[in-house]
């Protein structure tokens, strides 16, 4: 049997609210976003790179936003030694290139779990908590708005790709 991703429901949340919530909330939105363009397709549409040359599949962005979550939340921030979600020597882009239709619904699961760790991270922490990053100090509040960024990026990205896939298009 062929796996289909899931509907989603995105959340909803306030313009108003406080900083710390707002981010988070909005974070939420592109995450839940990036699923929502996912919703329907079997594991074999979301492993299919429609855009020759590019190497860019919604499986692919969903690999590639796991590694991110981890990335900045668990290693950067919460300073915990987890391992990379690619092995290192597969080369930077193993996110994108090493896809299998196999393992799309265990991705997606895996994509959802770091969101689970993200957050627990960034629980009971202020934005102006600071950590090193390469040498520079940096806070939550730049790990929130980075994040807002790539996943809003990776989401027009997923526009792209669910349109060409099946004509699918809108928010």
């Amino acid at each position: 049997m062929t796996w289909i991703a899931p509907e989603v429901e995105r959340p909803g949340g306030s313009l108003v609210a406080p900083e710390q919530e707002l981010l988070a909330g909005y974070l939420n939105f592109y995450r839940t976003t990036l699923l929502h363009k996912c919703a329907g397709l079997t594991a074999e549409q979301l492993a299919t790179r429609p855009s020759p040359p590019s190497n860019l599949s919604l499986l692919g962005l969903i690999r590639h936003l796991t590694k991110v979550e981890r990335i900045w939340f668990r290693i950067h921030f919460a300073d915990n030694p987890a391992e990379p979600v690619f092995d290192l020597s597969l080369g930077k882009d193993a996110d994108f290139e090493l896809i299998d239709a196999g393992r799309a619904r265990s991705e997606y699961d895996a994509l959802i779990a770091e969101w689970t760790w993200s957050d627990k991270a960034a629980e009971g922490h202020s934005l102006d908590e600071r950590f090193t990053f390469k040498g520079e100090i940096s806070s939550l509040r730049m790990i929130y708005i980075h994040l807002i960024g790539e996943y809003a990026r990776h989401c027009g990205h997923a526009d792209l790709l669910r349109e060409q896939l099946d004509g699918t298009t809108g928010a």
